[in-house]
């Protein structure tokens, strides 16, 4: 039982990371195929829409910096609170990162048939990293009192 303990609370440590870049993957890669798609619609403009494409690649990142807060000696004392902020923060930066992904290539489909509300169709996006950001600051201030 003791081993299964542990076993969760290394869980908790590599899962912000494991579940930010599956996040930044598939959000970037839905972004991506909306970029792909404006691209042969428009005659100019493209690199707007590749660099949007890369907006959820954040979530990897806030995923690296928790996984490195929460690395310590895992005992079973500590276990059950690395697995909980590990597996929870990781998960909201998970659906970030997806549903960053929908909201960008939303964007970048509504710009391209208006493009003078490029900026503004981000806005969502931008709501969307704000909750990511949450979730990594919820996680950075809570690691800060497990063993």
């Amino acid at each position: 039982m003791n081993e299964l303990v542990l076993a969760l609370g290394w869980l908790g440590i590599f899962a912000p990371m494991a579940l930010g870049a599956a996040a930044s993957a598939i959000g970037c890669s839905i972004a991506g195929q909306a970029s792909i798609g404006a691209m042969t619609e428009i005659d100019g403009g493209y690199g707007r829409y590749v660099g949007l494409s890369a907006f959820p690649s954040t979530f990897v990142i806030y995923g690296i910096v928790i996984m490195f807060t929460l690395n310590r000696e895992v005992t079973p004392e500590n276990a059950g609170g690395l697995f909980g902020v590990g597996i929870l923060s990781g998960i909201a930066l998970y659906y970030c990162g997806v549903w960053q992904g929908r909201a960008v290539a939303s964007a970048i489909n509504a710009a391209k048939e208006k493009p003078e509300i490029f900026g503004l169709s981000l806005a969502p996006a931008a709501i969307i990293e704000g909750f990511g950001v949450f979730a990594f600051v919820f996680a950075l201030v809570i690691s800060a009192g497990i063993a």
